[in-house]
């Protein structure tokens, strides 16, 4: 069976994150579900050029293993009866990114007004892989202890912080860094993506 991953995009600046993601994770054979807010549609169209639909339904023609199609469903942010919203659906792993203040607040102050809030509880509560991706600066005091409270209940706190030591030659290549560190943390190895240091023992 295939394994199951969440991946939620918030309004947040950096939708080159999620979509690399999503591309990962689908060429590794996942099953993908995708929550987007409103506000990380609209970012991520205004980022991108194009709307979410058109990258997934790139992914959903040939973006999985050997470029076969991929498993994707979506999920409308404001259907709390969608079957994510349960920790009797088990997932491997639920990533927000890129993840916006808003958002991390809410999951921090147990809020669950959305779907992308409930799944952010469920990650919690079941104790799965639940990573944020933050790419806010500078952080207020606010958002820093919201970070504390996540990471004390279980969560990793990914901020989107591009690597340069295996100096990428371009936005692509500076974004993975990032995208593989997640990756890292889903217990999931990308050959399509180069590393730093991965030929050394």
């Amino acid at each position: 069976m295939a394994k199951r991953y969440l991946v939620c995009i918030t309004g947040a600046s950096g939708a080159i994150y999620s979509i690399r993601l999503l591309s990962a994770l689908a060429a590794s054979g996942a099953m993908l579900h995708v929550v987007t807010s409103r506000w990380g549609a609209r970012v991520l169209l205004e980022e991108t050029g194009r709307p979410l639909g058109y990258w997934l339904g790139r992914l959903q023609a040939k973006g999985g293993p050997g470029g076969g199609p991929a498993l994707i469903a979506v999920h409308e942010n404001n259907d709390l009866l969608a079957p994510i919203s349960s920790g009797e659906f088990r997932l491997n792993g639920t990533v927000i990114a890129p993840c916006s203040m808003g958002t991390l607040g809410a999951i921090a102050s147990g809020n669950c007004s959305n779907l992308i809030h409930r799944a952010g509880a469920v990650a919690l509560k079941e104790g799965w892989p639940f990573i944020v991706v933050p790419r806010e600066t500078p952080l207020s005091l606010v958002s820093l202890r919201a970070m504390a409270q996540l990471k004390e209940a279980g969560a990793v706190i990914l901020p989107a912080s591009p690597s340069f030591h295996n100096k990428p030659v371009d936005i692509q290549s500076l974004v993975d860094t990032v995208i593989y560190r997640i990756l890292d943390h889903l217990d999931i190895v990308d050959q399509t993506m180069t590393r730093e240091n991965q030929d050394k023992p």
